[in-house]
């Protein structure tokens, strides 16, 4: 499934290569970037943000819920550790993004505490929930799947995604517990790019 999906989004890419008609310049956004969702979003500080307003930066993003006690804290554990392998001068490119996917219990400030507790309060994390409509269409755009099991659970799809600096999905690591080399690189990669 993964890898069809990454067939598409090559396909695609090749695709819009060949338009004579698109854009060249770094501020166009391609019509695969993540930018073009029109999807509000609040943080963990309670702001109010459009997928838009993280462009510039490298993407590695998560969804999860904050009341998970299976595959979610494997997953928090492997953002943590990717953040600390990224190279000290890169960390300003990039964003860390852990979504909700239960946007109902994961308040702004249920997720400024998970934060806290999971020791992810830097500027380089960013903890988002939006509306259960947005949340199933993001996750649609990730590949992710989910649904409730329980009143307090749900069953999820365990996937990491790499996004460059125009929101276009560059990579994904699937798995608990994986072997992160590839994502480390990748986002150092396209970050590095940003130097």
């Amino acid at each position: 499934m993964k890898k069809l999906f990454l067939g598409l989004v090559i396909i695609l890419l090749v695709t819009q290569g060949c338009n004579t008609n698109k854009k060249t310049d770094d501020q166009s956004i391609s019509e695969l970037s993540i930018y073009n969702l029109p999807s509000k979003w609040t943080s963990q500080e309670g702001k109010n943000i459009e997928m838009k307003d993280l462009k510039g930066k490298v993407l590695a993003m998560v969804m999860i819920y904050t009341s998970c006690k299976a595959a979610c804290p494997r997953l928090v554990a492997d953002m943590r550790n990717i953040e600390s392998r990224l190279p000290k001068d890169i960390k300003d490119n990039v964003q860390l993004v852990l979504l909700s996917i239960d946007p109902k219990v994961d308040t702004p400030e249920r997720l400024k505490a998970f934060a806290i507790e999971n020791k992810m309060n830097g500027k380089q994390w960013l903890f988002l929930r939006s509306t259960e409509e947005n949340t199933r269409e993001f996750a649609a755009v990730l590949s992710v799947n989910y649904k409730k099991v329980s009143p307090m659970d749900f069953s999820h799809s365990n996937l990491i995604s790499v996004f460059n600096t125009k929101g276009e999905l560059v990579f994904q690591q699937e798995g608990l517990g994986v072997n992160s080399d590839q994502t480390v690189a990748k986002i150092t990669e396209e970050a590095q790019k940003q130097n």
